[in-house]
């Protein structure tokens, strides 16, 4: 029998919680049910949809992805000492301390995670996902790309999750959390600070936290972003038409509706929505839905956060902050923070 090469890499390791299925069916009915109509940004990211929204971060437009990676490779080196610091100003012992393991809250991608892994190089990272699929790919290939890690895939609802699984790995270890893409301003603020309390319980007291927000902009910036002159963003929105007529057996016209994305001050974010051309009447989870001419779908929003605004929504849930990044343009921010004494 052949032995395997000293330096060969090891294949990435998941452990699959089985995380219960959405009820897709209540999760759209309720939805459709509200006033403006709105359903869970997540139902975008079929397997469809995740490739075009891939795409759509190649726009030249969107300039998010591009902008993040570009901030982590740039700065990877300060930010891996901002974190040395902050274990070291909370251990009693004076000597360095070990690098924290990665925790990564949705699968990502990996050309996001892997110039934080190359700064720090953690002895262990963790994928955290509700889809398996996702946390095979970026899984593999950061495995490959950083064999000195150990790198580990959990597939669940890290949104509801009681507490992570018994993973060696983690034992003893300090956690840092990583939640780029901005991917917190998909959530209204309510739902938003809740998601960062999670994130404190699932990290334990003494674990950090590095979270990539967008920032508001021109408005003519934010509006072409999502609504990029290649159509990507338009087939993105409208595939999920395609998936509910596939998974809910409904009738929709994809190209019956039109796709728009509009900044809301108000709100501070862009509001992107599935317009009907005309009066229509479409079959859904057997059901019967009337559309009137001009009337919106949303299908996601994405809240741009200024420093002062998201580091109040931190605080709110028990964060405070250590040390930020932004591009020269401060278009995009990336903040550490470390839990505050009391939530």
């Amino acid at each position: 029998m052949a032995r395997p090469s000293p330096n060969a890499t090891a294949a990435p390791r998941l452990i699959d919680l089985h995380p219960a299925p959405a009820d897709l069916r209540a999760l759209v009915l309720q939805g459709m049910d509200r006033q403006p109509r709105q359903l869970p940004a997540w139902l975008l990211y079929d397997a469809e949809g995740s490739r075009l929204f891939e795409a759509i971060c190649d726009q030249p437009e969107y300039s998010l992805t591009r902008t993040e990676v570009e901030l982590l490779q740039t700065r990877g080196t300060a930010i891996a000492t901002a974190i040395s610091n902050a274990i070291s100003d909370t251990t009693a012992t004076a000597q360095r301390q070990p690098a924290p393991v990665v925790l990564e809250f949705g699968a990502g991608n990996a050309r996001k995670a892997s110039p934080l892994l190359g700064a720090l190089a953690p002895p262990a990272y963790v994928a955290l996902d509700i889809s398996r699929s996702a946390l095979e790919a970026t899984c593999t290939t950061l495995q490959a790309a950083h064999p000195g890690t150990d790198v580990l895939g959990v597939c669940c609802d890290y949104g509801a999750a009681r507490g992570l699984p018994p993973i060696p790995a983690l034992a003893g270890r300090r956690r840092l959390g990583f939640y780029p893409g901005s991917s917190i301003g998909n959530f209204e603020p309510h739902q938003a600070c809740a998601l960062l309390g999670q994130f404190r319980r699932l990290l334990g007291p003494t674990g950090l936290l590095l979270i990539g927000v967008d920032q508001p902009k021109a408005v003519e910036r934010l509006e072409a972003a999502y609504n990029d002159r290649a159509g990507v963003s338009a087939a993105f929105a409208r595939n999920l038409l395609v998936r509910l007529n596939r998974d809910l057996q409904g009738n929709f016209e994809p190209e019956a509706f039109d796709y728009q994305a509009h900044w809301q001050a108000d709100h501070s974010r862009i509001a992107m929505a599935l317009v009907s051309r005309q009066n229509q009447t479409v079959q859904l989870a057997g059901r019967r839905w009337v559309f009137q001419a001009g009337e919106a779908l949303i299908t996601e929003y994405s809240v741009k956060y200024d420093p002062a605004a998201f580091l109040a929504l931190a605080r709110a849930a028990g964060w405070r902050p250590l040390q930020r990044w932004s591009d020269d343009r401060g278009d995009l921010s990336l903040h550490l923070l470390a839990q505050a004494e009391s939530p």
